[in-house]
């Protein structure tokens, strides 16, 4: 038995260190092709840079409106992530916690939402904005950022609230009868007592967020496909113009720009994002 376990250990650290290099690999092929020159690459692609050619991230963040595009997605993502905090931890806290007629409904209508693909609305959600215009005489609906977040926000309350109301069913009420019987009402025993027990779930819930809005590429491109383009439209545009004109240290330092946010949020809230999947809520 003893040799067993101590086989299927080494199994899974050879699985685990296999999947690492894959990521890791790419992902450092990428940060060091960024800072090459052109000539580089047509000699030989997995070299190490001869220099550091910084020029790339001027070029991309000002030529190739990287640094617009930026701009555009901290707009739409950090709005989307607020409406969906400010909405959604409160519908969560109250399908969880409260009774009351019609509970089972919401919560099953909830629960239908993670079935739907966002690709799948696409369509219809254009289509709606634009009678919008149409009706009220405006382009406001449309090539809009804060719309876009709207939407963004709206898409995802099925699994955030989905997520924390779970979390919330894991708190043991007694946390909630001490809170009632020092005076404290549903709202201040919402926000003093139970998102701060729920502090790992909730960065759970926007860091997954934070990745399905910055990366989301078919409804920014159909609702913002003007001045209002996100960083993944906007790359997609720059990797034709960088093929086109063989500029390929440009694009790769776009594609940095792109991915630079997402890891350093994750570098931030690892250790929380450990404890939101594997922690209960009730801790004695």
């Amino acid at each position: 038995m003893k040799n067993a376990s101590k086989t299927y250990k080494v199994f899974i650290y050879i699985c685990l260190f296999a999947l690492a290099v894959s990521i890791l690999i790419p992902v450092a092929w990428v940060f060091m092709a960024s800072i090459k020159e052109n000539s580089e690459f047509y000699q030989n692609a997995w070299s190490l840079p001869k220099g550091f050619h910084w020029q790339n991230f001027s070029n991309a963040w000002t030529e190739a409106k990287m640094g617009e595009y930026f701009l555009n997605s901290i707009v739409s993502t950090g709005l989307g992530l607020v409406l969906l905090l400010v909405f959604g931890i409160p519908a969560a806290y109250v399908l969880s916690r409260l009774e009351f007629k019609g509970v089972k409904f919401w919560n099953g209508y909830l629960h239908a939402g993670l079935f739907v693909n966002i690709s799948y609305i696409v369509i219809p959600i254009f289509l709606m904005l634009l009678d919008w215009n149409k009706i009220l005489g405006t382009k406001v609906f449309l090539n809009n950022n804060i719309m876009l977040a709207l939407i963004y926000a709206s898409t995802a309350f099925p699994f955030t609230i989905y997520l924390l109301a779970n979390y919330f069913r894991s708190i043991s009420k007694t946390y909630e009868e001490a809170a009632y019987i020092d005076g404290a009402g549903y709202f201040r025993t919402m926000i003093d007592i139970m998102v701060p027990m729920a502090k790992p779930s909730i960065i759970t819930v926007i860091l997954f967020n934070f990745l399905a809005f910055w990366n989301e590429y078919i409804l920014a491109l159909t609702i913002c496909s003007g001045s209002g383009k996100t960083l993944p439209v906007g790359l997609v545009n720059l990797q034709q113009a960088a093929r086109g004109k063989a500029n390929y240290g440009v694009l790769y330092a776009g594609l940095v720009l792109v991915m630079l946010p997402t890891l350093i949020l994750y570098i931030m809230v690892q250790k929380q994002l450990t404890e939101g999947m594997m922690v209960g809520g009730d801790k004695g």
